[in-house]
């Protein structure tokens, strides 16, 4: 039983009981309950959104650490496409080119995942990275296979065309296997001349007067005389819609109507015709256009210096004529 309660009166000089009606008990008793009701949501929210659980904690460390995996496997994934995708252009542009194969689509190479494929992993958390990591898992896995399966093409290709790649170019025109002598190469470039842009139509090996220059494929010699613009040259047609042309030489050691095999000596390097220096305009033609040379070097570099090759080609824009 709660004690009685009283106040002061000053007007009767006495001390009156506080009588409290049953309402105002009700009140009393209502407001400590949603006092402490609200406190209770209070102290709920802040152990929720605040204070984590030791299940929590392992929870988001374990994800935390499952983020970074998948993070360093998605560089790993880059660094196996990049690799793959080397091979393809290769594969595309040099193998199938000189052995006459058609290239890849590449919807055979990568397959066509749809987002339904990956539905069993929704469930999962980081379900969006799983995902996308699986995706590209499949995808390298396919063009793996595929890459594989173009190879053991092309090496049916080679076996059917042991005639036809000693004719097609495939070794550079003069002795350059450390690439000293790398000048220019195929595409827009500026006219040493002129000061214009234009197309050059081949590559140019910065090389001393007399360095011999050597036919890049079996074939037979159709022209060896002065030409306009290009001085002394000689062109190759090698057969099978392939055709070569070298210029600015300082002499001829080859006549037309004459057969040549890969390797022969036909002339030597100079500066005549429209030229600002010492050295060898190569072109390649097929079908009667010209295409970028730096395609038909596969018996003459290997990987690495092949790629060296495009870098110095890429980056020096020095042109002789």
């Amino acid at each position: 039983m709660s004690k009685a309660k009283y106040h002061f009166n000053p007007k009767t000089l006495s001390y009156e009981r506080i009588k409290v009606s049953t309402w105002q008990k009700v009140k009393k008793v209502l407001l400590h309950v949603l006092s402490s009701f609200s406190l209770g949501v209070c102290f709920f929210f802040i152990f929720a959104f605040f204070i984590s659980s030791p299940y929590e904690k392992r929870l988001r460390e374990e994800n935390k650490r499952l983020s970074s995996q998948y993070k360093l496997l998605d560089k790993r994934l880059d660094e196996v496409q990049g690799v793959l995708e080397d091979l393809r252009q290769r594969d595309d542009n040099i193998y199938r080119v000189i052995l006459g194969g058609q290239p890849i689509s590449s919807s055979v190479r990568k397959g066509d995942y749809v987002s339904s494929r990956y539905e069993y992993l929704d469930d999962l958390s980081n379900a969006d990275l799983v995902k996308t990591a699986t995706k590209r898992v499949d995808e390298v896995r396919r063009m793996t296979y595929a890459q594989s399966r173009s190879y053991d093409e092309v090496i049916e290709l080679s076996k059917n065309n042991k005639e036809r790649l000693e004719h097609i170019p495939a070794i550079q025109p003069v002795f350059n296997k450390d690439l000293k002598y790398m000048a220019s190469g195929y595409g827009r470039r500026v006219d040493p001349v002129y000061h214009t842009l234009k197309f050059h139509a081949g590559m140019d090996f910065a090389a001393p007067t007399g360095t011999k220059i050597f036919a890049t494929g079996d074939g037979k010699v159709t022209l060896a005389e002065w030409k306009q613009g290009y001085g002394k040259c000689v062109v190759i047609s090698h057969g099978y819609g392939y055709e070569t042309l070298y210029a600015h030489m300082n002499d001829f050691n080859v006549r037309a109507g004459q057969e040549v095999r890969r390797g022969d000596v036909i002339g030597f390097v100079g500066s005549t015709g429209k030229s600002t220096g010492s050295h060898l305009h190569y072109e390649v033609h097929v079908n009667g256009s010209p295409v970028n040379p730096q395609n038909y070097y596969y018996a003459d570099l290997s990987p690495e210096e092949y790629d060296k090759m495009l870098q110095l080609t890429e980056n020096n824009a020095k042109v002789f004529d």
